[in-house]
């Protein structure tokens, strides 16, 4: 075997275990019964004594058990994701002990519609009932009974795996600490189930089908890999596809002026599709596309709050930037029902040109995520601390403005105006310092917003709670008076819209605090006027052509922003240079920085 298997799980087995009896079947939400079932996986690592760190591996539509490793000395792949679960990788064998299995109705050794049907001696065919995501995650529980692991650290899955981590965290919360959804969504929209539906007559008007009973003859072949080219487009991005393909003839200059495949693209589908079909069962596919169009959340219980009402387990959501089959803003629907049930929720939405099948290729950023959100749900576990030591996994250096927002000295003096256990929500968090200070020293409940990718994933490796969001957008997801206080931490003077955003903070906070560098303190007014150029301080450390700064305000200009808006101001705190001590005396010409205490006035009530 000349395979380098340092960094991998190595040779492993799938192993196949009956979790369902013949005379005692399970009941589907179709309201058929099936038995017996056989389950089909494989498990890596090993299960800790307090058994707090096992990790289930839901797999997507094309997938099996066989996530990492090789099954063989003579596989030439490894496993599907073999980029993530191993030695030393984001999903580590040698802290988590990893299951997967492949789910109800595949054709990768669990109970599906090639296997045989007891009634009959043959195989089941279209006799096989319909399942849905709900069925798949009962049987993968009725596995994990069966392995003596009746609690999860964390459920994993991207795309259809995804949405039965959604259904995990639903119908079995307090057997889950930790769910990473992964480019899923809560339901497929019409766009979606139209490309399932193609696919699925592609098979069924296929000559060799046979209505299902196609095993011992020819097989749908044609079908299946037509409907596999449909999906795969889907997978793949107009970036990816113009960059990899383009208009390029695989095999000649010119045209044949024929209808054989020539462009690159149709070869690349006619392999796909080819290799596909060697691998996969076309009745499974029917059944496995139809299952991923019942679900349905909304539909199910009412409302996405409604459905994650009852969730206790932490929730990671990743979108990718350039994925049109299951988008970022399916994503943010998740996020926002969770948000605004006031669950524990991080988003990121990953910039990748790889489109749906990121979630199988961007194993940096996509890496950096889970491992560190894995990381701190262990450590919460054990230690009991909601925040993990700083430290940066990857070249995720600090920006010109994080450097300059660390110089100040108001982080101190905010810590200080927070009363203890407080409900906080940090906008514009950047790397998560404050945060994870005021959740460290005044054990506040604490969530942050930032639209950096980079200082995102710090905060995730820090054990925070942090949505991926732009701030201008709104904070509609959270309902009034969520939090304690809101913090807008040197960022006020970075806002297109400030006065939209202060309203919304008024709104979703009972205190908002507030600090910006001071634009009329001395030293600027010195620099411009001896100099006539734009000034530059510690604070203030930027050119103009480089700032993020759009707006230059001062504490004048402060207060009477805040005497418009009916905004009350009941601290107003202008600093110096290196002291938490306000200045006194001629603060808008002294002050480098001011913080701000406010609330919204409240109307007097009046009984008559």
């Amino acid at each position: 075997m000349d395979k380098d298997l340092s960094n991998s799980v190595g040779l492993v087995q799938t192993q196949t275990i009956r979790v369902v009896e013949a005379d005692a079947p399970l009941m589907l939400r179709c309201g058929k019964t099936l038995g017996p079932i056989d389950v089909a996986y494989e498990t890596y690592g090993e299960l800790s004594p307090e058994k707090d760190n096992a990790v289930l591996i839901c797999h997507a539509l094309s997938g099996n058990a066989h996530v990492a490793g090789f099954n063989s000395p003579d596989d030439r792949k490894p496993g599907w994701w073999d980029i993530m679960v191993g030695p030393g990788k984001p999903i580590d064998t040698t802290r988590y002990f990893v299951v997967c299995s492949n789910f109800l109705g595949g054709c990768s050794g669990t109970t599906g519609p090639s296997d045989i049907n007891p009634a009959t001696g043959k195989p089941y065919g279209l006799l096989f009932p319909m399942f849905t995501i709900e069925d798949t995650v009962n049987v993968q529980k009725l596995l994990l009974d069966k392995l003596g692991i009746d609690h999860l650290l964390g459920v994993v899955g991207g795309s259809m795996g995804g949405m039965q981590v959604l259904q995990w965290a639903i119908s079995y919360p307090d057997r889950i600490d930790a769910a990473l959804c992964i480019a899923a969504t809560t339901r497929l929209n019409a766009q979606s189930i139209a490309f399932d539906a193609v696919g699925r007559n592609a098979i069924l008007n296929d000559p060799n089908f046979h209505g299902g009973h196609y095993h011992g003859c020819d097989t749908p072949n044609r079908g299946l890999s037509i409907a596999r080219m449909i999906g795969h487009i889907t997978y793949l991005s107009e970036e990816t596809m113009r960059n990899k393909f383009g208009r390029q003839l695989r095999a000649a200059n010119e045209y044949k002026y024929d209808f054989n495949s020539e462009f690159s693209i149709e070869t690349y589908l006619d392999y796909q599709g080819q290799a596909f079909v060697e691998r996969f069962d076309a009745n499974s596919y029917l059944y496995i596309t139809k299952a991923m169009d019942y679900f349905d959340l909304t539909r199910e219980y009412g409302s996405l709050r409604q459905a994650f009402a009852n969730t206790t387990c932490r929730f990671l959501v990743t979108s990718f930037s350039s994925d049109w089959l299951f988008t970022p803003a399916q994503s943010e629907e998740i996020v926002e029902a969770l948000g605004a049930e006031g669950k524990d929720v991080t988003y990121c939405n990953i910039e990748s040109s790889y489109g749906h099948d990121a979630f199988l290729l961007e194993d940096e950023k996509l890496g950096a995520i889970i491992s560190g959100f894995l990381n701190s749900t262990l450590h919460r576990i054990r230690s009991g601390s909601r925040v993990v030591a700083e430290h940066r996994n990857g070249p995720h250096k600090l920006k010109m403005f994080e450097r300059a927002k660390r110089a100040r000295v108001d982080y101190e003096l905010i810590d200080a105006l927070i009363e203890p256990g407080s409900r906080v929500l940090d906008l514009g968090c950047g790397d998560g310092e404050l945060l994870a200070r005021l959740i460290q020293d005044k054990g506040v409940v604490g969530e942050g917003i930032e639209i950096d990718e980079d200082m995102m994933i710090h905060c995730v490796q820090r054990g925070l709670s942090v949505i991926h969001r732009d701030i201008e957008r709104g904070l509609e997801m959270y309902p009034n008076g969520t939090f304690d206080y809101a913090v807008l931490s040197q960022t006020i003077q970075t806002l297109r819209d400030p006065q939209k955003v202060l309203i919304e903070l008024h709104r979703v906070a009972r205190k908002v605090i507030v600090s910006f560098p001071n634009f009329a303190h001395w030293n600027c007014r010195l620099q411009l006027f001896f100099s006539g150029r734009a000034p530059q301080t510690k604070q203030l450390p930027f050119r103009w052509y480089n700032t993020p700064n759009v707006h230059v305000l001062t504490l004048k200009d402060y207060d009477r922003f805040c005497a418009e808006l009916d905004i009350k101001i009941e601290k107003r705190l202008p600093l110096g240079k290196k002291s938490i001590w306000p200045v006194r005396l001629l603060p808008n010409l002294l002050a480098s920085q001011a913080v701000y205490v406010t609330s919204k006035y409240q109307p007097l009530s009046i009984d008559y």
